[in-house]
């Protein structure tokens, strides 16, 4: 048998439909549960996020913002540009609306995690936090064969989907659009990737915290400068996303299938929830409250999908070259080409180079503290030293569809232990929250109070 293919009929399956009817499934029992959370508390959240005020009493490794960044340093990768590209390809203009939906109950979701990964937090031999769903499902649902199954699936995707992939999409960008040597890229990507982790959380942090919001910043500036100057265009490229969505014809024919298989694939790739990955940094916050760094982690998903992912996908219908037998990163670069002339070349291939390599240095951490869990302390530095030679490697390397494909497996396999955990402790979730809301309605008092 050809083991290529065994391998992507293993990966299809992983990801296949009782996967993502499991992770939305989630989100709406959460979503439903928590009271439609994700709504009514993201004004707060996102205020939250973004404060520059920081509770240094409390435990924790890093502020509400450093997590936040870390987190969306691992998320906001090569999926907001190649992954929405490809669902508009496969699925058309209407999985731009199931991506969205994604995103919309996948807030519940992350909000479950990293609750769940505040409360249920330890610290390690050097002081620090180490938490995530290894965590609650030890110490919370009381499985720890689950918790081994994440750990174990979480560190090989840290070195596929949250490295070597990366930085190989990185390499070749570069190659293609300024002619950089890959083994020039290589060790470029070894030493700034060696000198960032060796420090730790700490460093990671201080990093993410200065170097995501430029990255986001640029690139949503440059789609939303393109949006700006053809205005005219937006109706129609929402016509034609909604059309594509709920239109009789798109039923009939069905196209709002492939909407719905590509939509929601790519927007979970995209923001992560649910498989268990961001809670990690969310464990090392400084925090008082488990609920206040669960606000602040579920802006990660709105800013993730329901802006980063956005812009590129009105973008690319409004483009309407969806159809022209381009794919991928080649397809968004054509359409910023198309708005910008030749610097949509130049801003796409910077923007994936930040997004892949801010991937890499979130997933490092996620990798380590997983590693950490299963071997402890003194597997730590062995690890960081592998994790930037393997940033090397993946540079080098010109075929990755086998890394790919494994490390989709990997990465779909972290969310299944997560998923039953989340479930599972949902009870836990709901009183945390309670209590969470309780102590804003102090807070809101005392303030009145004052003034």
């Amino acid at each position: 048998m050809d083991f290529d293919k065994l391998i992507a009929d293993v990966s299809n399956f992983v990801w296949g439909p009782p996967l993502l009817v499991l992770i939305v499934g989630t989100g709406i029992y959460l979503t439903a549960r928590l009271g439609f959370i994700q709504i009514t508390k993201l004004p707060y959240a996102l205020k939250l996020a973004f404060s520059k005020h920081q509770d240094k009493s409390s435990a924790g490794d890093i502020s509400h913002f450093q997590a936040l960044m870390t987190a969306l340093a691992a998320t906001v990768g090569t999926g907001n540009i190649v992954g929405v590209a490809t669902a508009v390809v496969l699925g058309g203009p209407g999985a731009v609306v199931w991506m969205w939906l994604s995103g919309l109950f996948g807030m519940a979701t992350k909000y479950a995690e990293a609750i769940l990964a505040v409360k249920y937090r330890v610290v390690d031999e050097k002081g620090q936090m180490a938490g995530g769903p290894m965590y609650y499902l030890e110490r919370g649902l009381k499985q720890k064969w689950l918790a081994v199954m994440f750990a174990v699936f979480a560190s090989v995707a840290a070195f596929g989907i949250g490295n070597g992939v990366q930085t190989n999409s990185v390499a070749l960008a570069l190659k293609s659009t300024f002619d950089i040597p890959l083994v020039v890229t290589a060790i470029t990507l070894v030493i700034l990737t060696g000198v960032v982790i060796i420090g730790g959380v700490h460093s990671i942090g201080r990093v993410v915290s200065f170097f995501v919001p430029f990255m986001i910043i640029f690139y949503v500036g440059s789609g939303l400068l393109i949006l700006v100057m053809n205005y005219d265009l937006i109706p129609g490229a929402f016509a034609t996303i909604f059309s594509s969505t709920f239109s009789a014809e798109a039923i009939a024919g069905g196209a709002i299938g492939a909407a719905i298989r590509y939509g929601v694939a790519r927007g979970v790739f995209s923001n992560e929830a649910g498989l268990g990955s961001a809670p990690i940094a969310a464990a090392a916050a400084k925090t008082d409250f488990p609920g206040r760094q669960a606000l602040v982690s579920m802006t990660q998903v709105f800013l993730d999908t329901l802006v980063v992912c956005s812009i590129t996908g009105i973008t690319l219908v409004m483009g309407k070259q969806y159809d022209s037998g381009l794919e991928g990163v080649e397809l968004t670069m054509a359409t910023f080409e198309m708005f910008l002339g030749p610097a949509g070349k130049y801003i796409i291939t910077i923007g994936l180079v930040m997004f892949a390599y801010s991937t890499v240095l979130g997933w490092s951490y996620y990798g380590e503290k997983s590693i950490y869990y299963l071997f402890g302390q003194r597997s730590i530095l062995p690890y960081r030293i592998a994790f930037a030679l393997v940033a090397g490697l993946g540079a080098m390397t010109t075929n990755l569809n086998m890394v790919w494909a494994l490390s989709d497996i990997f990465n779909g396999l972290m969310a299944i232990p997560n998923l039953i955990g989340l479930v599972g402790l949902s009870g836990v979730v709901i009183a945390e929250t309670r209590i969470f809301r309780a102590q804003l309605k102090k807070e809101e008092e005392e303030r009145k109070r004052v003034s």
